[in-house]
């Protein structure tokens, strides 16, 4: 059969298919049995963390590529390990980007995530324990953050072989995600949704600190913003605060 022919039949049958969505409760990966490259999908609700390196192109521009290669490695070493240490899975690394889920449809899940997010920040900043301490005989990194909160479809794209195939993860929490995180940056490195934020847990919203009568009272760490998104105009919180890593 013809190249074009194969892709034409492939095309006209993955459209005129029903898909066939399945509910799980776990995170897939790619070599998940229940995923095809047929009209099938799973389906999960999670807190979705996208995480993005920032003037990728001046540091690129700047140094020589091993330079270039040793502020990758550490960057997303430093995001892997947070992650696994807090219950996310790290998913689909795209250039200088990552995205990270936490199953689950609870406020403490999404607590978790934004703490989470806020440690990543801790460990990639110029603070005392922070990365950019070491990488700055090189080039400090600046990053954002999004976290947004809902229902993923995850289906497999390509073709068999090890080397051509990918998952790919579909829902506006992944978009809206990577939207707020597109508007953070230094010192304003993490921002969510409404949403997570009308459904944070009091530790991931709120310090402890003394009023001008020297009484403890509850301070609210995030600020509102705004952006666009499908055409509205949505609120976003973002917050220049982090939480330390042991």
């Amino acid at each position: 059969m013809a190249l074009k022919d194969d892709i034409r039949n492939k095309v006209k049958t993955i459209v005129d298919e029903e898909f066939d969505e399945k509910e799980i409760n776990y995170i897939p990966k790619i070599g998940d049995l229940k995923l095809t490259f047929g009209n099938t999908g799973l389906v999960f609700y999670a807190t979705v963390l996208f995480i993005d390196m920032r003037g990728s192109t001046e540091v690129l521009n700047k140094h020589h590529k091993r330079t270039v290669a040793k502020i990758h490695m550490s960057y997303f070493h430093t995001i892997v390990k947070i992650a696994n240490a807090n219950n996310g899975h790290v998913r689909s690394f795209n250039g200088d980007s990552a995205l990270i889920f936490f199953h689950g449809n609870t406020r403490d899940s999404l607590s978790n995530a934004v703490i989470t997010a806020m440690k990543i920040k801790y460990m990639l900043s110029d603070s005392t324990d922070g990365i950019n301490t070491i990488l700055k005989k090189y080039s400090e990194i600046d990053f954002g953050i999004g976290i947004d909160h809902g229902k993923v479809l995850c289906t497999k794209v390509g073709v068999g072989g090890e080397h051509n195939r990918d998952l790919f993860w579909v829902g506006n929490s992944v978009n809206k995600s990577t939207r707020v995180g597109n508007d953070c940056k230094l010192p304003y490195h993490v921002g969510m949704s409404e949403y997570v934020y009308g459904n944070l847990t009091d530790n991931a919203k709120f310090i402890i600190r003394k009023n001008s009568w020297g009484q403890d009272e509850k301070f609210d760490i995030w600020n509102r913003g705004f952006f666009e998104y499908n055409g509205n105009n949505e609120s976003y919180y973002y917050t220049s605060y982090h939480c330390t890593v042991d």
